[in-house]
């Protein structure tokens, strides 16, 4: 992976990081919409500090964690469901205009809980006409300082506006964002759990269902569910044959989370569960069936890398179904080096099959 030394943090970042310099504090979490630049400036400034850099998705900390080489030794970089865990004297959130709200509102309200009486959270957005965030922080009802662009440094962009808000007593309510979800798969009823950040969020996506239809799996079949999200169909294959081995896996923290509880709920022994961004398979080359729903954005560079760690870990003659909306790249770039392609359409999805040759 070539990735650029340095990158400049994007505008809520930087004028978050901008903010957060005018303020005290030895312990430090940081959200990052980038690789962690406020994190890392943060922590080289202040050496005798405590700098966590906070992730939800294993891709950006990765990449952060290769622009930071060498780090600070002060600074530490962890993917995981839930905020790390503090008191924080500082909590440094970026967010974007065009983020999933139910996230955000999450993100404040664990940030809130984990700072110290003193404390300050420093929130910024991409919006300068921001309401939405500054609402958000009121109904806290802590004192909302705001800090326009022009005020917050050459640093900082235009086009944001950030906030800060010091704790002065525990929050009177915490919200549970988390969700149960409730699907029959043939004959059985089973419960899925979501979060905000975890697709898809409080329901069980058609595609997923679309997934789960279209499979027969033979006993003691081995399959891999790349991208598993709330884990919906790894729970639903699971079920059906204690005998099939499935093994689920997701760069998202929150999705292997969620999956495991899943699992936990609905008693399967026969899941196993993994953290990974490369989509990499215990024992390559073994597997009979991998199932993928990828995500549409990053013009198919993921979908780029479910296919082709479907193709590392299946065996010979082991089959791959992807469900998607967008079928033409599959069609066009399977056919390379898959055989048996072919492709069913089913209430505006489309599903597509390919052989490991």
């Amino acid at each position: 992976m070539n990735l650029p030394a340095e990158l400049p943090p994007r505008p809520s970042e930087a004028h978050a990081l901008a903010v957060a310099r005018t303020l005290p504090g030895d312990r430090v979490v940081c959200t990052t919409t980038g690789r962690g630049q406020a994190a890392r400036a943060l922590a080289v400034e202040r050496p005798s500090a405590r700098v966590t850099a906070w992730f939800l998705d294993l891709h950006p900390c990765t990449a952060a964690r290769a622009t930071w080489s060498p780090p600070p030794p002060n600074l530490a970089a962890e993917c995981v469901a839930d905020m790390p865990s503090g008191p924080f004297d500082l909590a440094v959130l970026p967010l974007a205009k065009d983020g999933e709200a139910e996230l955000s509102r999450d993100l404040l309200q664990a940030a809130l809980v984990d700072l110290a009486i003193g404390g300050h959270l420093v929130a910024a957005i991409d919006n300068p006409r921001d309401n939405w965030l500054r609402e958000q922080l009121a109904e806290t009802g802590e004192t909302v300082r705001v800090r326009p662009a022009e005020d917050a440094g050459r640093r900082a962009k235009a086009g944001t506006i950030a906030y800060i808000v010091q704790k002065t007593r525990e929050p009177a309510k915490v919200r549970d964002f988390s969700c149960e979800v409730v699907f029959r798969d043939r004959e059985r009823l089973l419960t899925a759990f979501t979060r905000p950040g975890v697709f898809a969020h409080r329901r069980i996506d058609p595609a997923a269902r679309h997934l789960l239809n279209a499979v027969d799996v033979a006993p003691e079949a081995r399959v891999l569910d790349i991208g598993c999200g709330s884990g919906c169909v790894a729970l639903g294959i699971a079920a059906r044959d204690a005998s099939v081995q499935v093994h689920a896996l997701d760069s998202a923290a929150r999705a292997v989370d969620c999956t495991r509880r899943g699992v936990a709920r609905n008693e399967l022994a026969n899941v196993t569960v993994a953290l990974e961004s490369e989509g990499r398979a215990p024992e390559p080359g073994s597997w009979d069936l991998a199932l993928a729903n990828p995500p549409y954005y990053s013009d198919f560079r993921l979908a780029e890398l479910f296919v082709e760690s479907a193709r590392l870990a299946l065996a010979p003659g082991g089959t791959l179904l992807v469900v998607t909306k967008q079928p033409t790249w599959y069609v066009e770039h399977l056919p390379r080096m898959w055989a048996s392609v072919a492709r069913e359409e089913v209430k505006g999805y489309h599903l597509i099959e390919a052989v490991r040759p």
